[in-house]
């Protein structure tokens, strides 16, 4: 499959991985990518802000269908950014039978960010989805492809058919997508179409379909990938408890420790051996984001690691500045600290928090929040009694979420990650013109390893100190007869 990368850098949503930091690791040979969560609302919140630098219009001018670049561009730029206190133009919903133009949207968001972060270089990028957040797969996959992304990861759940999706949208196809329904009936229809020439409305020539890399932690998972995926798996990232954002929960009956925090075991262990036995490539993730991990990795048998954490406070990260530095600074003095939140996401996913003060990491501060679900990537699709399709999220208005069917004990310690993300990025929503979303910001457990990327007497680092400090020693290596000396640019992903 010729030279793969020996680092991929984590999708790290919202658009903390952004089309910046994702161009900046692919253009050192390295794989950069994406995050493909929520992109629709965030590049309509950097047109309400008034696209400072104006990539967002040079994104939309490379769209190969201008028209549809237009609708988006006049229905929400703002010349000059809205008033500070002024509320952001919300967006309706995600739902099985998605709105014409939100589908739209989702094309021209995505291919935007991609589009961006191909740009200055000719190696392949990457772009992040979570299986969980399902609606708004299919436009969303097909505008990243519109754009040439190289590499589809994904993770979250089990994503046996996005393989065929890839297969039929480079020919623009339609493609299907079965929407996982809580209480579902056998015959009822849960089935998401996308039929591209409907929205593009015009013949194109076919396109590259990108590789599929499966985010797993287990070998369970990736032995079902391989032998029931509805097309090719070209790899796996094996993503270990220790990483930020969701973690998988752990095997058999939850257990937590005296902190609160999920309580992972053998079982939970992946047994690597059989991992090289399915005769895929293969990366580690999850505390590898050192340069002795890198080495460990790469023993193991494994292709190289993906790194999140590192990057995540990169300069080129788009974690805002004032989170970024002080979470730094809580490094450098030795009182980061980051929790395994076992109950916090809509998901029911275990959820990394990193503790900083006057964010929704603080009980008292998310008290004050008012409980509001009006983004609802997370929510959880279920049947009425009607045999209809309703929405719901454990996040939401309690009277709102138990009318919809929803148990009182699933709404404990449930926050709004969707608002809080998108806090993170410097997009919060403002509310009545008083409440401003706070951030509740992720890390993986090896935040507090990160100043070995400070250089003395600096007080932030680039992803280029990432790369460099993370492939030492990594040069003069030469394994299974390929010899990592060369770039990394990856024939996996081109």
């Amino acid at each position: 499959m010729g030279n793969l990368p020996t680092i991929i850098q984590g999708g790290m949503g919202a658009a903390v991985s952004n089309w910046r930091l994702a161009r900046a690791v692919s253009r050192l040979g390295q794989l950069g990518v994406v995050s493909g969560t929520a992109l629709d609302s965030i590049l309509v919140r950097r047109l309400q802000d008034g696209d400072p630098g104006g990539h967002m219009r040079r994104g939309l001018d490379q769209f190969p269908i201008p028209e549809m670049a237009d609708r988006v561009w006049s229905a929400y730029y703002i010349p000059g950014g809205k008033a500070e206190r002024a509320p952001y133009k919300s967006l309706p919903t995600h739902a099985k039978d998605t709105p014409s133009e939100l589908k739209e949207l989702c094309v021209v968001a995505n291919f935007v960010e991609v589009i961006l972060a191909r740009e200055g270089h000719d190696n392949p990028v990457g772009i992040n989805y979570l299986e969980k957040v399902q609606l708004p797969h299919l436009p969303s996959i097909y505008g990243a492809m519109l754009a040439g992304v190289g590499c589809i990861l994904m993770g979250a759940g089990v994503p046996l058919k996005i393989p065929g999706v890839l297969d039929h949208f480079a020919n623009h196809e339609p493609a299907t997508y079965l929407l996982q329904v809580t209480g579902a009936h056998d015959d009822d229809d849960r089935t998401m179409v996308f039929r591209p020439r409907e929205v593009v409305a015009r013949d194109l020539p076919p396109l590259t379909r990108p590789k599929f890399i499966a985010i797993i932690a287990s070998n369970t998972l990736a032995t079902t990938m391989l032998k029931k995926a509805d097309g090719k798996v070209d790899g796996f990232v094996i993503e270990g408890y220790t990483a930020g954002g969701h973690n998988a929960p752990p095997r058999g009956k939850l257990q937590l420790d005296e902190r609160g925090e999920a309580i992972y075991g053998e079982r939970d262990a992946v047994d690597l051996g059989k991992i090289m036995a399915l005769g895929v490539p293969f990366w580690l993730a999850g505390g590898y984001g050192s340069p002795e991990k890198v080495a460990e990795a790469l023993n193991a048998g494994a292709t190289g690691v993906q790194v999140g954490t590192a990057f995540a406070f990169c300069d080129e990260s788009g974690l805002k500045n004032d989170y970024k530095q002080a979470l730094l600074e809580k490094v450098r003095s030795g009182t980061a600290r980051v929790f395994t939140d076992s109950v916090a996401s809509p998901t029911s996913f275990p959820f990394k928090v990193a503790q900083l003060e006057g964010s929704l990491s603080e009980d008292q501060v998310y008290s004050a929040r008012p409980r509001i679900c009006d983004l609802g990537y997370l929510r959880e699709a279920y049947r009425m009694p009607s045999g209809a399709i309703d929405y719901r999220c454990s996040a939401e208005p309690v009277t709102t979420y138990l009318s919809k069917g929803g148990k009182l004990e699933d709404i404990v310690g449930k926050k709004c990650l969707c608002n809080a993300l998108l806090a993170n990025i410097g997009h919060p929503q403002v509310r009545n013109g008083k409440y401003t979303e706070q951030a509740l910001i992720t890390s993986g457990n090896d935040l507090t390893g990160i100043t070995r990327f400070l250089q003395p007497g600096v007080s932030t680092y680039s992803a280029a100190d990432v790369v460099a400090k993370l492939m030492t020693g990594v040069g003069s290596r030469v394994r299974s007869g390929q010899d990592t000396s060369q770039p990394a640019v990856s024939s996996l992903c081109s």
